[in-house]
């Protein structure tokens, strides 16, 4: 399909029109204002989104889309690809879905997109449902269980609230039902504590030793300088913005509203320690972003694309961004690298699915577990979207971010190592 007939077709041909007079957004330089910016990601959003909550909502996104295995796929059930798909772009999108209620082009197609994720959520635990999702059998499950209720903790009032009582009890069953995966010793701990977090947030039954394990070990991990080991190595990656930091803030933030008796420090505290960990985590993300958009694509699973970006995101949504990054550059700088990867077409199939690569399609960068689904973990740049069009990361001034100055020959801010 092409560029222009999707967005008219989705109700955003108003507010994409200067994207698409760039050539379909697709210039490696952010050199627009906010509102185009804005715009801009507003269009990776609803392309991301459309072609999924369209047909879950009707419970025929397994009929409709057949994902792309990885080379190396470790012939795993393939049904996983479809909790992977959900449960990761409701995380990507939850902070915009749950922006208030308006009137224009984009209230309008809010509306339309939230309608279809709360009836998918019921799609995706109805076991009468074509698209009822792979819960049991597959160690999978638990990994995208975490995006699954992490999207409900991010627009509770939006995605939570209006389901109905079956699909509650259903949620609850099938993510306590994943306490019998064992996690190793990695990220995946987050995973679990994430789960529990979301029944904590929602007044149910919950287990604070996982999470007390998780945040244990990972500040035992911590290698200093803003970085997490992902267990007892480091890995150079991007694990610490796909998982590591944006889920222990969140899960802390939830003990600290909910009051939450903790076995570890002070929940408050560690909160505090894990945004400055988190906050000095996005100054060095925000200076691996080329003069060009481009950035490093190192370590496993880099076809998760511009998720790598998702701290400065969340940082943003939560007004956190360090006064070493004003809203004005952390937005240029983001939006550079969304269009140095989603210039290419192939980034997407003929039906509008995301293909497996880094920036386009390059199926022989997925890893033994990747599959189309899994390449919805790039909408979780798309958080900054949470903030409403009249919001100051919307408003500010672009800045040219620390790349670009330095090879412009410009002067810019010198770096030193942190000790928190």
């Amino acid at each position: 399909m092409e560029r222009r007939e999707f967005l008219t077709t989705a109700g955003l041909g108003a507010l994409a029109a200067p994207a698409m007079a760039q050539g379909g957004g697709a210039t490696s330089q952010a050199g627009g204002d906010g509102a185009d910016d804005r715009r801009y990601m507003l269009d990776l959003l609803v392309r991301m989104a459309t072609p999924v909550l369209e047909p879950m909502a009707k419970g025929r996104l397994q009929t409709r889309f057949d994902p792309e295995l990885s080379p190396t796929w470790d012939k795993r059930d393939k049904r996983v690809a479809y909790l992977e798909c959900f449960g990761r772009l409701m995380a990507g999108i939850a902070p915009w879905l749950a922006l208030p209620d308006s009137d224009g082009a984009e209230a309008r197609v809010r509306a339309t997109l939230r309608a279809q994720a709360v009836a998918a959520y019921a799609h995706s635990v109805d076991p009468k449902s074509p698209d009822c999702l792979l819960w049991q059998g597959a160690g999978q499950a638990l990994v995208d269980s975490a995006y699954f209720t992490n999207a409900l903790m991010r627009a509770p009032k939006q995605l939570w609230e209006p389901l109905d009582k079956a699909t509650k009890a259903r949620i609850v069953t099938v993510i306590k039902g994943l306490r019998d995966v064992s996690p190793p010793y990695t990220n995946w701990l987050l995973f679990a504590a994430m789960n529990e977090a979301f029944l904590l947030s929602i007044g149910e039954q919950w287990d604070p030793v996982r999470i007390d394990l998780a945040i244990r070990k990972f500040n035992e991990w911590y290698v200093g300088d803003g970085w997490y080991a992902d267990g007892p190595h480091f890995h150079y990656d991007y694990y610490n913005s796909y998982v590591i930091h944006p889920m222990i803030v969140e899960i802390l933030e939830v003990l600290v509203a909910t009051g939450a008796k903790f076995n570890s420090l002070p929940a408050k505290d560690l909160l505090d320690q894990a945004y400055k960990r988190m906050q000095r985590c996005g100054e060095s993300l925000e200076r691996m972003i080329g003069p060009d958009g481009s950035y490093p694509p190192i370590g496993r699973s880099l076809t998760y694309r511009t998720a790598a970006f998702q701290p400065l995101g969340l940082l943003a949504w939560r007004k956190r961004l360090p006064k070493s990054l004003p809203e004005g550059q952390a937005r240029a700088a983001t939006v550079a690298a969304q269009r140095a990867i989603f210039r290419h077409p192939s980034n997407f199939d003929a039906k509008g699915y995301l293909t497996i690569g880094f920036a386009g399609h390059q199926p022989t960068l997925g890893d033994w577990y990747s599959n189309a689904g899994s390449m919805y973990l790039a909408s979780l740049s798309l958080l900054a979207l949470g903030l409403p069009a009249a919001d100051s990361y919307w408003t500010a001034p672009p800045q040219d971010w620390t790349m670009k100055r330095a090879f412009a020959g410009e002067r810019f801010a010198k770096d030193y190592y942190v000790d928190y």
